[in-house]
Formats: structure tokens, C-alpha cells, sequence
């Protein structure tokens, strides 16, 4: 007979929080991107608080864009925001082993995932101008599929002509289905040029 596992218990508490903003769900979602599957409530709302806990500065937590979002509100004000985002289900909660960790949900990942995108996009247009090579090492090793089909589309709409030799150079590494789409991308730049 196996051992019982001893979860570690958690309840939500909204407070009076009623609704939060656009800019609020999508902050909170990219704050949240850095604990998916490892990290809890309690890390998020330390990141959105913009503490210099000890393990979150470890972690390198505190250069995430939404680091500090919430820093005029109490912990249990930024709490109430985070439990609202679960009951509101753009986030869940799934254990790992006792462990209760963040999760996206289907909304909140359509919304992190074109917030990333985004983020991604205009530090590619900065990559391209300083010819940051290490930058297509992030895109190529460490960035979600789905995500680099919307950098794709981002590039048909807003890239310009001077992006092109860098993304070339992006090309050069990836898969062919990503290759493919590059130069769909490139092709749209210069039908727009």
C-alpha cells in the first residue's frame, strides 16, 4: 500500500475584488509565466508586489516586466487580485507531489501567450538593430511554438526592411516549418515596403 500524500491545503479569498482591468489580467498572467508548474500564489503575489524576498531574487524573479506591478498595495490586496484571476479561471491550481503550483488555463494562455509575443517582437526589432545574436538563441531554444507563430504574424504586420538580414540569420537555425514561415514574413515586409 502506497503512502498518503499530505497536500498542502489552500484557500481563495476575492475580498471585495469584483473585476480587474485588461491590463491587470495580462500583467498578472506574465508575472505568472515565470512559476508555471513550479511556483504558487504566494511567489506570485511577492513578484507583483516587487519583494526582495531572498529565493525570489535567486530565482532572477525580479527582472520579470510585471516585477513591481502592484507595489503601492498591501500583500493581501495583490493576493486578492491572484485569487480572483483562479476563480475567474484565467489561472489554476494543480499539485506537484503536496505542492499546490500555478497552471494557465485555455484563457489565460491565449491571453499570455500573445502578451509574450509581443514582449518578444519588440525585443527582436532591438536584437536586430544591435545584430544580438544570442537573442535568436532565446527565440530558437527557449520560446513556445505557439509564440513564434505570433512573433511570425507580428513580423508580417509591423517589420521592416532593416529587420530582414537579422531574421535571416534566424532563419538559419531554425526547423523547416519555422523557416517557412520566416520568409512568409520576410515576403510581407517587402510587399509593404
Amino acid at each position: 500500500m502506497g503512502k498518503r500524500v499530505n497536500r498542502v491545503q489552500f484557500h481563495l479569498d476575492t475580498g471585495s475584488v469584483k473585476q480587474l482591468s485588461a491590463e491587470e489580467i495580462a500583467t498578472i498572467l506574465r508575472a505568472a509565466d515565470e512559476l508555471i508548474d513550479s511556483g504558487g500564489r504566494t511567489m506570485l503575489v511577492k513578484i507583483l508586489k516587487g519583494s526582495r524576498d531572498k529565493k525570489l531574487l535567486e530565482l532572477g524573479l525580479d527582472q520579470c516586466p510585471a516585477y513591481g506591478f502592484y507595489n503601492e498595495m498591501t500583500m493581501t490586496e495583490i493576493g486578492f487580485r491572484v485569487d480572483w484571476m483562479i476563480k475567474n479561471e484565467y489561472l489554476k491550481i494543480e499539485y506537484n507531489y503536496r505542492l499546490p503550483v500555478l497552471v494557465f488555463s485555455k484563457t489565460g494562455w491565449e491571453i499570455e501567450k500573445r502578451t509574450y509575443a509581443q514582449e518578444l517582437y519588440d525585443q527582436l526589432c532591438k536584437a536586430a538593430g544591435d545584430n544580438d545574436e544570442q537573442f535568436i538563441v532565446k527565440l530558437k531554444e527557449h520560446t513556445n511554438r505557439q509564440v513564434i507563430w505570433i512573433i511570425l504574424d507580428l513580423i508580417k504586420e509591423n517589420g521592416t526592411p532593416d529587420m530582414v538580414p537579422f531574421i535571416q540569420k534566424w532563419k538559419e537555425v531554425e526547423v523547416r516549418k519555422i523557416r517557412e514561415g520566416i520568409d512568409k514574413s520576410i515576403q510581407s515586409i517587402w510587399e509593404r515596403s
